[in-house]
């Protein structure tokens, strides 16, 4: 299928994605979340990519096949970008068994079409209390109910469901429509069974968003008052559920800040640290500084520290690091130009841009074209590299 003239996705990109998704379909590879995230990341800018996310998700649907990492980001990426598809493919995987599993309805909490009213009403009576508890947070999100049946489902979650909520279903809508403020109680029945921090922050986010002000006041609490290992991390909590807020004085660790990711701790998520970043907060250059030490920059981690150094902390010689890097590394030539663009690079991020299209890694020919969007006009985050394209497209984590 053609793009149109106005779309940002060139001919070449487009089928490189065309083939990618063709051979991901015949059969699931190992690169299939990357390919996923890209999808996702680029799904909001262009019909080209939404159509094939269309298609893919269908395929998926028919088969079943609703863990794929494919089908999750697509059926969530056409629902947050208002694609009419994106109704008919979320009521044909809700009259499965399972519902379609928790992307299904993680997406439709992000639809106001109507013709999900009833199937969503159905699931939510379902005997599985996960399956239930997803679908009838889905319908608060949409309007069609208050959530008292939530309060009944909560305590008969198990661990390793209430995890999968966390991760599938609330995180996203850390970022989406903001609850009724009746999902404050529930929410704090889960939370209060969670041991990993960074699943708690994602639970106390949407409470929080939903003007419930217990999380922050627990943090806080916490904070002064929790044992002494803990207070450091709480005070970081706390910051974080208060918008606007200084960052405290709290040196974030490679420890506490994998603990304070909704990732597993294996994982070394560094989200929290340019989330503290972001924010200009002082007490992150000294970790930012550590992750650029090795020269050449090794990895993408330290292209977007050195992006924050550059940017926020006058450390010039890390802009010439990261213009040093796009010649040198293929599978950060894309990276490399999102942070050039992010430090007002213009010309030179274009340039890194054009060349991480013809790369062999799909990440890059995604940054790539998100920095020729931008330089377009057409991208309306006023950063590429910013966390959920991160997470997207350099990890593949779709949710």
């Amino acid at each position: 299928m053609p793009a149109s003239r106005s779309d940002i996705i060139r001919e070449g990109v487009q089928g490189r994605f065309e083939s990618e998704l063709a051979a991901a379909l015949r059969r699931r590879l190992p690169s299939e979340a990357k390919l996923a995230g890209a999808l996702r990341a680029l799904c909001p800018l262009s019909t080209a990519i939404r159509n094939l996310a269309s298609e893919a998700a269908l395929v998926l649907m028919r088969r079943g096949a609703f863990d794929r990492e494919l089908y999750c980001g697509m059926v969530r990426a056409l629902a947050e970008a208002s694609d009419k598809r994106a109704a008919s493919l979320i009521k044909g995987a809700l009259a499965a068994q399972d519902g379609g599993g928790l992307a299904t309805l993680s997406a439709a909490c992000f639809s106001r079409d109507p013709s999900l009213a009833v199937p969503l009403a159905k699931i939510a009576a379902s005997r599985h209390p996960h399956v239930a508890f997803g679908a009838e947070v889905a319908r608060m999100a949409r309007g069609e109910s208050t959530g008292m049946h939530l309060l009944a489902l909560a305590p008969k979650i198990k661990e390793s469901h209430r995890i999968a909520l966390c991760v599938e279903l609330f995180l996203p809508l850390t970022r989406g429509p903001v609850l009724p403020c009746q999902i404050g109680a529930p929410v704090a029945v889960l939370r209060d069974a969670e041991r990993h921090l960074g699943r708690w922050l994602v639970l106390a986010e949407v409470a929080t968003r939903a003007s419930d002000p217990a999380p922050l006041n627990e943090a806080r609490r916490k904070a002064a008052n929790g044992p002494q290992s803990s207070r450091a991390a709480w005070s970081l909590v706390a910051w974080a559920l208060e918008p606007g807020a200084p960052a405290p004085a709290t040196r974030p660790t490679v420890e506490l800040i994998a603990r304070l990711s909704d990732r597993p701790s294996s994982d070394r998520d560094t989200t929290f640290l340019f989330r503290l970043a972001a924010a200009k907060a002082a007490c992150a250059r000294p970790m930012l500084e550590t992750l650029c030490k090795a020269s050449p920059l090794v990895d993408e981690v330290a292209v977007r520290a050195a992006m924050h150094l550059a940017r926020d902390h006058g450390k010039i010689e890390m802009r010439k690091a990261i213009v040093e890097l796009a010649t040198k590394r293929d599978d950060l030539r894309g990276v490399v130009a999102a942070a050039l663009w992010d430090l007002g690079e213009s010309e030179l991020a274009c340039k890194a841009a054009q060349q991480a299209e013809g790369s062999r890694s799909v990440s890059a020919i995604t940054w790539g074209t998100l920095v020729l969007a931008a330089s377009a006009g057409k991208f309306n985050s006023p950063q590429v590299l910013a966390e959920p394209n991160f997470r997207r497209v350099q990890w593949g984590w779709v949710e």
